[in-house]
């Protein structure tokens, strides 16, 4: 299913609100904040054009990584979504902010 996800799944979504689904099976509010298409890193062969999400929570979480699960437009839920926590770097630094990768 992962292979299927593409940058233009996520794109309806940024600005808005979404829902993060953590590994013990909690719901964390989150802003789909960023959306980067990394032509660079594409393989020769591969059909997907690699790309990166960034993701911010509305509430403090102690969440720091792993596999989540996301409602994408078009494919539904989407399961083992790997997202890891990223410093605040000059931001609220009561609230979290996520990185995902899709090579």
């Amino acid at each position: 299913m992962l292979q299927t996800v593409k940058s233009q799944h996520f794109q309806a979504l940024l600005g808005r609100i979404g829902t993060l689904y953590l590994p013990d099976g909690c719901a964390l509010q989150i802003h789909i904040d960023e959306l980067a298409e990394k032509p660079l890193a594409k393989m020769r062969y591969s059909e997907r054009m690699p790309f990166s999400v960034e993701l911010s929570s509305l509430q403090p979480t102690g969440f720091i990584d792993g596999l989540c699960a996301l409602e994408l437009p078009e494919l539904g839920r989407v399961d083992d979504i790997f997202v890891s926590r990223v410093p605040p770097m000059g931001r609220d630094p009561k609230l979290a902010y996520f990185h995902i990768t899709f090579n």
